[in-house]
């Protein structure tokens, strides 16, 4: 058992640690955070995405999606509009701050041991999951990602981008950052609507690649009375110019225990771990 699983109060002492960890790493003199937003868009969009806001999420309560609408409208306006001009940091919590019900955050889902929760300011990884998403899309560099735990918590609906691409975050200890590792400043745009959290990620000039993202051996299975869900992600790019392929790399394999009932699952579900199926599959 973790320190922190001892007792709500040993909790709260590993909560303090941790923020204070991160406090005193910030004031490196080596590290230079995005701070600088500007209202004026950059000229070249690099990518644009849309993340729906209101999903079924089997029967989580609903009224949680409409706060969690509320928290992204109350966190955007402070990362529309950043610039990440080369050599900074983008940290997504060093912009946002701490998502507290004083400042007009409200309950929303939230993971806590491995089960769905509920609690003030939950659902914002969603924006973290879109500003990945867009990233992975750029030559930026990822200084720091939390994976959700190996659980499936939500049955598919209207799933835009593959299982496995989300982000974990909490304030401010697990924190979502990437740096700039170009030679020219990109900008993220982003904005709440009725039905969306919208994103964009601009730039100076256009970018000589065009990257995709893409989920192989996607497949649920049976295994010891329980159903997981696999599959692998993959990033690939092309050279704009000449067509070629000049990136081929493998990102994360997945492998999450169902925790919704399977007759929402909607694919075949297979009575073999698709892992031994694959390395029998391997040369040699």
């Amino acid at each position: 058992m973790l320190f922190g699983e001892i007792h709500p109060v040993t909790y709260r002492i590993s909560i303090a640690k941790g923020r204070l960890l991160r406090n005193v790493s910030d004031l490196r003199p080596t590290l230079h955070l995005a701070r600088a937003r500007s209202a004026s868009s950059l000229p070249v969009l690099v990518y644009r995405h849309n993340s729906l806001i209101r999903r079924r999420l089997g029967n989580v309560n609903p009224e949680l999606q409409d706060n969690k609408a509320v928290s992204l409208s109350i966190a955007a306006p402070r990362v529309d509009g950043v610039l990440i001009r080369p050599g900074e940091v983008f940290s997504f919590w060093k912009l946002v701050g701490p998502v507290t019900a004083r400042r007009g955050y409200r309950e929303g889902l939230t993971i806590d041991h491995d089960r769905a929760a509920s609690g003030i300011g939950g659902g914002m990884c969603q924006f973290t999951n879109l500003i990945h998403w867009m990233v992975l899309h750029t030559p930026l560099e990822i200084v720091e990602h939390h994976h959700h735990s190996g659980l499936d918590l939500f049955p598919d609906f209207n799933r835009q981008i593959p299982f496995g691409t989300g982000t974990s975050i909490v304030y401010n200890y697990l924190d979502y950052r990437f740096r700039n590792t170009a030679e020219q400043t990109f900008q993220l745009r982003v904005s709440v609507g009725e039905e969306y959290l919208s994103g964009e990620l601009r730039a100076e000039s256009a970018l000589p690649l065009k990257y995709h993202i893409h989920e192989e051996d996607a497949c649920f299975f049976r295994q010891d009375g329980s159903v997981y869900r696999y599959n692998s992600i993959h990033r690939t790019a092309r050279d704009k110019r000449t067509g070629s392929e000049v990136l081929r790399e493998h990102l994360s394999t997945n492998t999450a225990l169902v925790c919704y009932p399977e007759e929402l699952i909607r694919s075949p579900i297979l009575d073999e771990d698709p892992r031994s199926v694959l390395s029998r599959a391997l040369p040699g």
